[in-house]
């Protein structure tokens, strides 16, 4: 009995015959398109400002310089001199250390130095690993913090021996307590000097934490 080949068979087996299985279910996607293999970012990265990355810089240096100065101008400050009083020459000696304010400022400053340079330390060492300055909102808070108390400090410690210095070049009224620059003027321009220098700490480390809220805000 001679049948005739049915046409949906004989396209079958042409097919069969004429492909490898592994086309008929296996879907590859175009080669340009790396769309499906990526997985989707949830965090997006800090962004980099290179001009406000340069006033942090240059806040936080003018920072230490001032803290440092203090420093080193308080410390330096003492002297030997007379006061004469109706008649009598005291022998005076005057010395940073004899105030508790004084020694207050000095402290107070050392810390302002050593937290600045620890933070220049850091962005130096994020700058050479090609990262932004300020890495994460959590660290760009941590930065704030630290520069509002230190900024405080500084404040409260520069009032307190400004009084002290105020005392010294006035003396006390309605008493016979003189005005003590007199006999010990390098005394008084040293730590004249030192306090002016701490105010200036305090308002650089003010603007560190006005540059660290605009960081706040773009991140």
């Amino acid at each position: 009995m001679n049948t005739k080949p049915q046409p949906g068979a004989t396209r079958m087996g042409s097919f069969a015959n004429g492909q490898n299985g592994s086309e008929l279910g296996i879907q590859t996607p175009a080669t340009g398109s790396n769309a499906a293999l990526e997985p989707p970012t949830t965090s997006a990265a800090a962004p980099r400002c290179p001009r406000l990355g340069m006033a942090m810089v240059a806040a936080r240096a003018a920072a230490l310089v001032m803290a440092l100065l203090s420093v080193s101008l308080m410390v330096s400050a003492k002297q030997r001199g007379t006061l004469a009083i109706f008649g009598i020459e005291i022998p005076l000696y005057a010395k940073w250390s004899l105030s508790d304010s004084l020694q207050s400022l000095v402290g107070i400053s050392a810390a302002a130095a050593a937290y600045s340079l620890a933070q220049l330390l850091s962005i130096a060492h994020t700058a050479l690993k090609k990262a932004p300055v300020v890495p994460s909102r959590r660290y760009a808070w941590m930065l704030l913090a630290g520069d509002q108390v230190f900024a405080y400090a500084m404040l409260s410690a520069g009032s307190a021996a400004a009084a002290v210095a105020n005392l010294n070049r006035t003396g006390v009224r309605h008493t016979a307590l003189p005005n003590f620059c007199k006999p010990l003027p390098r005394f008084c321009d040293l730590s004249a000097a030192s306090i002016a220098c701490a105010f200036l700490g305090c308002a650089f480390l003010a603007a560190s934490a006005v540059i660290d809220v605009i960081w706040l805000s773009r991140l």
